[in-house]
């Protein structure tokens, strides 16, 4: 009767935990979102602003190349600020906390959006380049962040739900910046200044409305020593008094890994303990971005085109494949607890692999049978549902899991700088592969996804309701290290303390 009572008491989604999630993902990874997809529509207009811009100055026109590089380097930045925002996240999340971090973080979103919001009236298109730059670290820091903070506040049977919600939220943000970006609404001449600061709203409200709310419980208790600070938050987000359990189990872990001291990124690389979850992040992440899911967003606009969508019609099935990909992430939060980690992964990325298949098939034979362009759009579709059912929202949630507290802001580090790097190779490299192999080069990304289903079926465990130090003996046992106490084999690698010595 008893065990029933803790059952019911753990699986409770307070309005504390709702309302933190809520507000921490639509402050942080809505912004993503929107960023990632807000300057695919105006992107005619805001060439048109740079050409006068520059025409303005020196009395001549760029050159299509120059402006084509220039454009390239504006979508670009917006990645190459996430990976800078990757490698702040470490000492960030270590020295502010992860409510800390997310609180500060919203100075790279108010600056930028304020000068992209001027952009037009002091005719300087750098201050876009510069801002494109801003709210990328903003997005490197919230995209690993937002599931660490999550992670660590929710209990083990709501880790899978909630740690997928950043993800939806970065889906409903890419909807938001299609819908606003229609060419009705704000993707014109006079309104795309306003579409590109727009990203301050979430950012000021979660700036007013995220203080309210407690830090990170593991936070409190393993790197600020503050079992009471720990317990009273604990106490706010469970919604009852008796966490003295829920304590025990910090606790544990907390002394799981005191011996190894705090684990740096070359550490992390260099320990024989926790290889597998390094690689399996690693692989994850760039599986994630590598399986062409940012050029098939990048590029739906003209592969609808080339599918033979009338042009002024493009916009609005770019829109309803937003709206696909949130249903679907919103779907996956709730089949996440109940399928586990590891069926989502190998069902999505074995979608996206067969999608990837046939399109290549269907754009080759577009010019020479009628129906093919149907085929094309289908592909499409079919690849985003595929996308957000695993390899989307999966791999973050992956990476909070797998590694203890000591290990996990490196690891977040890690995995968020392979995610933006990959992010903005695809971003740069794929322009020039579709001129190079036209319909084939998403033969390239479906021998990725391949891969990375394989790698999942082989390697990554299920993960689901079970505690850090139970998903840490499961890779123990494949790291072949003796499980619990794995500083015991870390000390073996570093004779002397490093806990001292770090």
């Amino acid at each position: 009767m008893e065990s029933s009572n803790e059952e019911r008491k753990e699986g409770r989604l307070t309005l504390l935990l709702a309302l933190a999630t809520l507000i921490a993902s639509f402050g942080s990874s809505f912004q993503y979102g929107y960023n990632v997809a807000v300057v695919n529509s105006p992107s005619e207009f805001m060439k048109q602003f740079y050409n006068d811009t520059y025409s303005d100055r020196t009395g001549e026109l760029i050159d299509t190349f120059a402006l084509t590089l220039l454009w390239s380097v504006t979508v670009s930045m917006f990645p190459f600020g996430g990976f800078i925002g990757s490698l702040l996240v470490g000492p960030l999340v270590n020295n502010l906390g992860r409510k800390g971090t997310l609180l500060f973080n919203n100075i790279f979103s108010i600056v930028p959006a304020i000068f992209m919001g001027c952009s037009r009236i002091a005719k300087a298109f750098e201050l876009i380049i510069i801002s494109r730059f801003l709210v990328g670290i903003c997005a490197g820091v919230s995209s690993n962040v937002v599931p660490m903070y999550l992670g660590e506040l929710a209990s083990k049977n709501l880790r899978g739900a909630l740690g997928v919600v950043p993800q939806l939220f970065i889906t409903i943000g890419i909807l938001v910046a299609q819908l606003f970006g229609l060419r009705n609404v704000l993707a014109n001449e006079e309104g795309w200044p306003i579409l590109l600061a727009l990203t301050a709203v979430p950012a000021v409200l979660q700036v007013l409305l995220l203080p309210f709310f407690p830090e990170s419980p593991r936070y409190l208790l393993i790197q600020k020593k503050n079992e009471e600070a720990a317990r009273n938050a604990l106490r706010r987000v469970r919604g009852w008094d008796d966490v003295d359990e829920e304590v025990e189990e910090i606790r544990r872990e907390d002394e799981a890994e005191r011996a190894a001291g705090f684990i740096s990124v070359w550490k992390l690389f260099r320990l024989k303990s926790l290889r597998w979850q390094l690689i399996s992040i690693i692989t994850l992440m760039a599986g994630q971005q590598l399986s062409g899911v940012n050029a098939i967003y990048y590029y739906a606009d003209q592969i609808y085109l080339s599918a033979g969508v009338e042009a002024n019609d493009v916009q609005y099935v770019t829109a309803g494949t937003g709206a696909v990909n949130v249903f679907m992430t919103l779907c996956t939060v709730f089949v996440v607890e109940l399928w586990g980690r590891r069926r989502l992964l190998l069902l999505g990325f074995s979608t996206c692999f067969m999608a990837c298949a046939v399109l290549t098939v269907a754009l080759a034979l577009q010019d020479t049978v009628s129906w093919m362009p149907y085929i094309s759009i289908a592909c499409i579709i079919i690849y985003v549902i595929g996308h957000a059912v695993g390899p989307s929202p999966i791999p973050a949630l992956i990476i909070t899991e797998i590694f203890l507290q000591s290990s996990r802001p490196a690891a977040f580090m890690i995995g968020g700088s392979v995610h933006w790097l990959s992010n903005f190779t695809v971003g740069l490299v794929f322009p020039f592969i579709q001129v190079g192999l036209g319909a084939y080069s998403f033969i390239i990304f479906a021998i990725i996804c391949l891969l990375t289903t394989i790698y999942t079926f082989l390697i990554i465990p299920e993960t689901k309701s079970k505690t850090f130090i139970e998903i840490n003996q499961i890779f123990a046992n494949l790291n072949k290290v003796s499980g619990i106490h794995p500083e015991k084999e870390e000390l073996k690698t570093f004779p002397s303390d490093t806990s001292r010595q770090q």
